[in-house]
């Protein structure tokens, strides 16, 4: 579904879902079952927000590191020029 974005065979991947015993899964089922129009109307998109996701998870990991370290000023030098 992923790959070729098509979200035609969500119905039955979600049943297989609840078949299996895997309660992350079952989690995220439930959480598509929820906004199904929304995940179906998204996924034939092209576009996505990995490159947001990852300049985020950066800025993470560079707060993380400098934890009790540094202040704001240093996060901000090393955020900026980045």
């Amino acid at each position: 579904m992923l790959t070729e974005h098509q979200g035609k065979g969500l119905p039955e991947w979600r049943d297989v879902v609840r078949q299996d015993d895997l309660p992350s899964l079952l989690t995220l089922a439930a959480g598509i079952d929820r906004e199904r129009d929304a995940v179906t109307a998204g996924l034939p998109l092209s576009w996505n927000s990995s490159a947001v996701e990852s300049d985020a998870n950066r800025i993470t990991m560079l707060k993380r590191q400098m934890f009790g370290f540094a202040g704001f000023q240093l996060l901000r030098e090393r955020v900026l020029p980045a």
